[in-house]
């Protein structure tokens, strides 16, 4: 089974090569860090929960977690919650197939309103 951070490189590099004008950039909050690091890191503004990717020109925030396994930390719920109360979009994905899906039809979504059609739920 692949990590989260391979599901991750994938899912970044189809979206780039698939976006190529549309920025998306990784947060990195995670990963084994020594106290001095996690201080310092903290001071200059890391926050826990905050989503692993962001492609500001959709307003998306994007969570990756492996395909099976992993689950929401609260503090992450936390701030999906504020991001949301924001009318940021947040996607949780399982794994680069699905991070790919969602983006999909996200794009379809938003192209079916700009067209003027409603959304299909």
């Amino acid at each position: 089974m692949k990590t989260e951070h391979e599901e991750q490189r994938e899912f970044v590099q189809w979206f780039r090569q698939t976006y190529p004008a549309t920025l998306i950039f990784a947060i990195p909050n995670g990963g084994a860090r020594s106290s001095a690091t996690a201080s310092r890191l903290k001071a200059e503004g890391v926050t826990k929960g905050v989503p692993d990717l962001f492609i500001p020109a959709w307003e998306t925030w994007v969570e990756m977690k492996r395909t099976k396994g992993g689950s929401l930390s609260p503090e992450q719920n936390l701030m999906h919650l504020h991001l949301r109360g924001l009318f940021y979009t947040v996607l949780v994905a399982r794994g680069f197939e699905d991070a790919k899906q969602q983006i999909e039809e996200l794009r379809n979504e938003v192209d079916e309103m700009e067209q003027g059609q409603s959304p299909k739920h």
